[in-house]
């Protein structure tokens, strides 16, 4: 998928990300997909300098979108920060992003988080292919040159659960909101057996 104008203009500090950890350092885990729980993040770009953050979670490319008021570090973290409350630990785990400015205050999102981020190598997409894939479907709705300023966290629900729902045959023809719900009641119910062993174990 093609980014926007402003997207490719590389700035001089673009890929030096203070303490970075690699990609090449995430757990096999997470790059075979054996698991739920780690996503890959990105930024799309309208016009008037409006942006929002798309995030996939790479076993069940289960999406979730993130209005952003701006695109300076401070701003797109704390929105991730309070995006990522939003969902137990168990199925956020790490998450994945290129080596964007935005992404700056890395170490505040992790601190507050307690969610490890991994940077791809420089200028290769390909390593969030699923998130890139997301972003080319996402256009559908949101064409470049768009405003997505004019678009409220509410909308941008709507149209996360429409991507949610549409059948993938990488997923075989079930949707992610299907598999995303499959990995919530499972933790749910290893969170109540646990809870059981506890009860036992106080008794």
């Amino acid at each position: 998928m093609r980014r926007s104008r402003h997207y490719t203009q590389k700035t001089a500090i673009h890929g030096q990300i203070a303490d970075a950890v690699s990609i090449s350092e995430r757990p096999a885990s997470v790059e075979d997909r054996a698991v739920p729980g780690h996503w890959e993040g990105d930024l799309v770009f309208g016009s008037r300098n409006s942006q929002i953050a798309t995030l996939v979670e790479r076993q069940t490319r289960y999406v979730m979108l993130v209005k952003l008021g701006g695109k300076d570090s401070q701003t797109v973290v704390n929105a991730l920060i309070k995006n990522a409350r939003k969902l137990p630990q168990e199925l956020y785990k790490s998450l994945t992003r290129d080596r964007g400015t935005e992404m700056h205050a890395h170490k505040q999102f992790t601190m507050a988080t307690d969610i490890q981020v991994f940077f791809c190598d420089p200028q290769s997409p390909r390593q969030r292919g699923s998130n890139e894939n997301t972003n080319g479907l996402l256009r559908q709705y949101m064409p470049k040159g768009m405003d997505l300023s004019d678009f409220s966290q509410t909308q941008l629900n709507a149209i996360a659960k429409q991507l949610n729902e549409r059948p993938r045959k990488t997923l075989g023809f079930h949707t992610p909101a299907e598999m995303f719900s499959e990995s919530v009641a499972s933790v749910e119910s290893a969170a109540e057996s646990r809870s059981r062993s506890l009860g036992k174990l106080k008794v």
